[in-house]
């Protein structure tokens, strides 16, 4: 795994429908054009759908219907084109007369409203309308409870040229036809904006690119011979896959190497303000506390300090501005605060007390069947995992009533053949849960049996590895390859083990703020 992650350092993650959809009607010109349109067609759903059940399937369906609209006048006579165009159409009908909630994804509130009126607008223009002559008549609707307001409030700051805030670089092509030469957006020194292809296509506008957007143009023809075609929704992830892979074994008991090749990277932009996932987005206490985990675990531990600039009154917000309150963040956060006071006993008295508070939010927000949920992640075991772990980490005894709860929630959701999932069981729910239950539910009678029919489970699936379903959040879900496997690894090497992990931190309650 080390040498895979340093021989590919812009990371491992699925391609994205999403993603590849902006870029078929963005750049047409771009190197793979025709291989990502044969992407959206052969990713269709037999119900006319795209992407994930229930709400995620929004996103996905309407860029992969709004990117065959905008091919389709230079292809007229295509049945295949209108034919999934018409499905997909049908599949949204269908979506919003089902009323599913829209997930808590990013930018989610400016996205569908600027493909809700793209799609509309081509419906309704004279090369398409003849074409799909039932669909031209009504705008489409938008979901119960959304609306525009937001978008138009990013359409008005790109156009009274004010400088675009950091983090919303990552959906610039919400606004493409204001990107190209917006004032208020920066240059981006690495040509890659908001570590996004879609948002660099909107940066870059029209093929013929200016000298100053060769970097810009370079990474997307890299990041689409790298895939054959279609793109990821975030790269590179260098930080991100490095840190979660490292927190993930090592807290484990499994060994990694501390050499500069794979610390080097993830650490190039560890600041006082912490550190970004990728380039062209805003340094975020997520990414900033897993690679101080990480580093910490690694015996090469980094000051804490720019931790505080994420603390609220609710506990760590994942980005100054956030709105709501991540669980799985603040999960990360008290594992570094729990590495730095353990490894610091004379840590001043705020590290203390922010964990206890932290240990307290987090209990206060598990739900009444014993899990969590989460807005960076589909499923609530990974989200029940980082509470959980973190938790049986640094507050064993204080959280035992909690850990209990966890750990009898997975115990009880077990599928026949050993797995675990939310819509179908899967490997890297299977290897959340197990660690749940390694960790918070050792002293369960059900533990050792539970787990014996998941190892089995995980030997068989893994040999073949063929479901692996996206579940990670970004403007559509994504599935972190490397991530997963780490998983996997740290769950076997629990199930195997005899000794309980030792707590870094002792517990919190007896420790004086």
């Amino acid at each position: 795994m080390v040498a895979e992650m340093i021989l590919e350092p812009a990371g491992q993650v699925s391609t994205s429908i999403y993603e590849t959809g902006r870029l078929v009607s963005l750049s047409p010109w771009l190197t793979g054009h025709a291989e990502r349109v044969r992407y959206l067609l052969s990713s269709q759903r037999a119900d006319g759908g795209w992407g994930p059940p229930e709400g995620y399937s929004l996103v996905p369906t309407l860029s992969a219907i709004d990117a065959l609209l905008a091919v389709l006048p230079a292809s007229p006579a295509s049945e295949e084109l209108i034919r999934a165009i018409d499905s997909g159409l049908t599949a949204l009908t269908s979506w919003h007369r089902a009323g599913w909630p829209v997930p808590d994804t990013p930018a989610v509130d400016l996205i569908v409203p600027a493909l809700t009126a793209s799609v509309s607008d081509r419906l309704a223009g004279p090369d398409v309308a003849p074409l799909l002559t039932r669909w031209r008549a009504d705008r489409l609707p938008l979901p119960f409870g959304m609306d525009g307001q937001r978008l138009a409030a990013v359409r008005a700051l790109l156009a009274a040229g004010r400088p675009v805030p950091e983090k919303l670089l990552h959906a610039l092509e919400v606004v493409a036809d204001l990107a190209r030469d917006a004032v208020g957006v920066r240059r981006p020194p690495s040509g890659i904006v908001g570590a996004s292809p879609a948002a660099t296509a909107a940066w870059l506008g029209r093929a013929d690119s200016t000298p100053a957007d060769h970097r810009s143009l370079n990474y997307l023809e890299s990041v689409v011979a790298r895939h054959g075609g279609p793109v990821p929704c975030a790269v590179p992830i260098t930080v991100f896959e490095r840190a979660w892979v490292i927190g993930t074994l090592t807290r484990v008991g499994i060994p990694m190497p501390a050499s500069a090749d794979l610390v080097d990277p993830m650490t190039a932009d560890l600041g006082q303000n912490g550190t970004p996932a990728g380039p062209g987005l805003p340094p975020d206490a997520d990414t900033t506390s897993v690679v101080l985990y990480a580093l910490a675990r690694l015996g090469l531990p980094a000051d804490p300090e720019c931790l505080w600039r994420f603390e609220t009154e609710d506990g760590f917000c994942t980005w100054p501005g956030e709105d709501g309150f991540s669980v799985t963040t603040n999960a990360h956060v008290l594992d570094a605060l729990g590495q730095h006071i353990a490894r610091r006993p004379d840590a001043a008295p705020r590290y203390r007390a922010a964990a206890q508070r932290l240990v307290t939010a987090l209990q206060a927000r598990q739900l009444a069947d014993g899990s969590w949920q989460d807005r960076w992640h589909a499923s609530p075991y990974y989200a029940t995992m980082c509470c959980s772990l973190a938790l049986a980490e640094v507050a064993p005894a204080v959280a035992a009533e909690s850990l209990t709860r966890a750990a009898r929630w997975v115990a009880a959701t077990q599928r026949p053949d050993g797995s675990w999932g939310r819509w179908n069981g899967t490997v890297e729910e299977t290897a959340y849960a197990m660690q749940v239950l390694a960790i918070a539910g050792r002293h369960l009678p059900i533990t050792g049996s539970a787990l014996t029919r998941a190892q089995a489970f995980l030997v068989e699936e893994v040999s073949g590895q063929l479901d692996r379903p996206p579940l990670w959040h970004d403007k559509d879900l994504y599935y972190p390859a490397m991530i997963v496997r780490a998983a996997v690894l740290a769950a076997q090497h629990l199930a195997t083990r005899r000794e309980p992990l030792t707590h870094v931190a002792g517990d919190l309650s007896t420790c004086p703020a």
